[in-house]
């Protein structure tokens, strides 16, 4: 199966964290939804999103490898790559995007954005798939 996907992260505190090239990024407490695509295997690439012991390789696994940070939500739909900037391009217009985050191969701003609420899923025609109310 293959498509785009959203990760909802809860960072239960505030942070700063080293993001590879990226350097030192401070994150506020507070809901992030991460816009990624899987073109080959969307299941895998979930699933090691999830875990908590992987190599370090996309800028998105800095974030998921504290503590303080855990995905709530994953959300996705059938859709090509393409589809991936314009997601994340809609949902800057709704929170504050963490600059070249998950963006360094396309021109987007950012593929990692803070909101303040979830509503706006519902406007993206997405397909809830994981929820961890822990």
């Amino acid at each position: 199966m293959k498509g785009i996907y959203l990760l909802v992260i809860k960072v239960n505190k505030d942070l700063k964290l080293k993001v590879g090239s990226l350097g030192k990024i401070d994150f506020k407490k507070g809901i992030y939804i991460y816009v990624g695509s899987a073109q080959n295997s969307l299941k895998k690439r979930i699933k090691r999103h999830k875990l908590k012991k992987k190599k370090i390789f996309w800028h998105i696994d800095y974030l998921l490898d504290n503590k303080f940070s855990k995905i709530i939500k994953i959300f996705y739909k059938k859709a090509d790559k393409s589809q991936e900037c314009e997601v994340a391009k809609k949902l800057i217009k709704y929170g504050i995007p963490i600059d070249h985050f998950g963006s360094s191969d396309c021109k987007c701003k950012s593929h990692l954005i803070k909101i303040k609420e979830l509503k706006i899923i519902d406007k993206l025609n997405f397909k809830n798939i994981y929820e961890n109310s822990n």
